[in-house]
């Protein structure tokens, strides 16, 4: 993924191992808050991503098909992590925790591994990867989180 994926307005595709696109995260400009579309190879939106208005802290809401799929908000602070809190709309909660301004966190769920997000491996200059652990994981579930956690980190940064 590239660095400059969250300036909203921007498209960026995200590819496999072996460089085939698999996923265009599309930003929607001109609007009152951040949107983001997934979309699979074809088009197809997989997930939406909206910055709810009128929250205490700042959340980010992802979507699918019109109905909500998860919640993400900052969960704690401290010198040298950020902590994020996944909550999918079944009560199920993610942990999102490292150098997320850095690009280098996991997501976890009830402490297994299901994603590892680095820039250490790459030698492209503003790239990252994001590993998904799990088979069985929803892949666009878990790059909208991590767009999620950069943009709520990222906003954080410049506030």
């Amino acid at each position: 993924m590239r660095e400059r994926l969250f300036a909203v307005g921007d498209d960026y595709w995200i590819e496999d191992a072996d460089g085939r696109k698999v996923f265009l995260v599309d930003g929607k400009a001109m609007r009152v808050r951040d949107t983001f579309e997934l979309k699979d190879a074809r088009g197809r939106i997989l997930v939406e991503i909206r910055q709810k208005l009128l929250s205490l802290r700042d959340t980010m809401l992802i979507e699918r098909d019109g109905e909500q799929l998860a919640r993400i908000k900052r969960k704690r602070l401290s010198l040298l992590r950020n902590h994020y809190r996944v909550t999918l709309v079944d009560g199920t909660e993610l942990d999102v925790s490292g150098k997320i301004l850095d690009r280098e966190f996991a997501i976890e769920y009830d402490g297994e591994l299901l994603a590892q997000i680095s820039r250490r491996r790459l030698t492209v200059r503003d790239t990252y990867g994001i590993d998904v652990v799990r088979e069985d994981a929803d892949a666009a579930l878990l790059i909208a989180v991590s767009v999620c956690v950069i943009v709520l980190a990222d906003k954080e940064r410049e506030d």
